[in-house]
């Protein structure tokens, strides 16, 4: 009999060194979703800056280089499988998203490889790129002082996140844009890839940019959006003097495991709400007692339904508060086993109103902990 490829097995993914694990871009579904990232760039003009791409922990860009690191678990469904048990959250769940995410990375590459950072007009519209880089931000939602294109309201990060989510608010093809209306991170209905190529970005017969007519009402967006607009058409047939190519945590060179790397991710969670058991009993005493019901009318676990949401619930709190996934869903979990120990059901055919009700619970401890730094003050 012929010999077959084992493939990923379970225990050899979790224990074997991340290096020893063969992961590379080359054959994977990364390959062709870079190729159209690269016509992108051909598309808006920036022939004579050509990034190269990576494999890493997270998307990145060392400072200083042009290279793109990806995430390794996009690089294996199976990792990505892990990646969502572990964490609760893949940046990168299509095609679309990837290049979303690739638009953001090239901003820093534009930045880096021109030192964009060093001009007086960039420093007067993004602030010093010296500022300190906090990782767990307050954003303000819905500011109109800045674009929104990647989840949890990511240009109010550091005026280096500003510039690379504004640069790709503009690089986005018309029919893919990034509008205010739309959600941030939200790509309405197009096929990625399918612009049509005009560095203008212009959409049917007009030749005004859609990003122009998205942030008409946003001023101080629409002003880092004229300024990318602008330098941008003035270093696209420029050498950029930047080339260097440094990579941060390649994944050749990671020497620990899956199981090392996710129990690193998973320190953090040590602040659970304490005297949560009195929300979590309204929620449910709201869907009223089982004796004022029909006997017929079954009744669920809200643990169940809890866990059911986990996923969509982590992503979507992330989108609208900027409140980590690796918080909210050790949060989640909590409440979940809470509901379990209370022994907490509800109606069946109310499982709708459950939902709403969960999800704005864990929607206000997480407004909570992101302006406040603590889920229940």
């Amino acid at each position: 009999m012929a010999a077959t490829d084992p493939g990923f097995q379970e225990s050899n993914l979790r224990t074997a060194q991340i290096r020893d694990l063969g992961l590379k871009i080359e054959g994977t579904r990364l390959e062709p979703i870079i190729a159209d990232f690269q016509k992108e760039l051909e598309a808006v003009g920036l022939k004579r800056l050509q990034p190269r791409f990576y494999l890493s922990t997270e998307w990145g860009v060392a400072f200083g280089a042009i290279s793109i690191a990806l995430p390794f678990y996009l690089a294996k469904p199976e990792l990505e499988e892990i990646q969502a048990e572990q964490v609760g959250h893949i940046e990168g769940v299509s095609h679309a998203d990837i290049l979303r995410y690739l638009r953001h990375e090239m901003g820093h590459v534009v930045n880096y490889a021109f030192r964009l950072y060093e001009q007086p007009e960039w420093v007067k519209l993004f602030g010093s790129i010296t500022q300190p880089y906090i990782e767990e931000y307050s954003p303000k939602p819905f500011s109109r002082r800045f674009v929104r294109h990647l989840p949890g309201w990511y240009a109010q990060k550091h005026p280096d996140e500003d510039w690379a989510e504004t640069f790709a608010v503009w690089m986005t093809p018309p029919n893919l844009g990034s509008a205010p209306g739309s959600g941030p991170g939200s790509c309405p209905g197009s096929a990625p890839g399918s612009g049509n190529g005009d560095p203008a970005h212009v959409s049917g017969k007009s030749t005004e940019p859609i990003w122009r007519k998205t942030y008409e009402k946003w001023p101080s967006a629409l002003a880092k959006l004229e300024y990318c607009d602008r330098v941008i058409a003035e270093l696209r047939e420029s050498d950029p003097p930047v080339k260097a190519e440094d990579r941060d945590q390649d994944v050749t060179e990671l020497s620990y495991s899956l199981h090392d790397y996710y129990s690193e991710l998973g320190q953090g969670a040590d602040d659970l709400p304490p005297g949560i058991e009195g929300a979590l009993t309204s929620i449910f005493e709201d869907m009223g007692l089982p004796e004022d019901s029909s006997p017929t009318t079954p009744r669920k676990p809200a643990s169940g339904l809890i866990r059911r949401m986990e996923r969509n619930l982590v992503a979507n709190v992330f989108r609208w508060t900027g409140h980590f996934p690796e918080r909210t869903r050790p949060l989640v979990r909590y409440l979940a086993k809470r509901a379990d120990e209370l022994n907490q059901v509800y109606p069946a055919d109310k499982e709708s109103e459950v939902a709403v009700a969960i999800t704005t619970l864990v929607t206000a401890l997480a407004m909570n902990h992101v302006h406040r730094g603590t889920y229940m003050p």
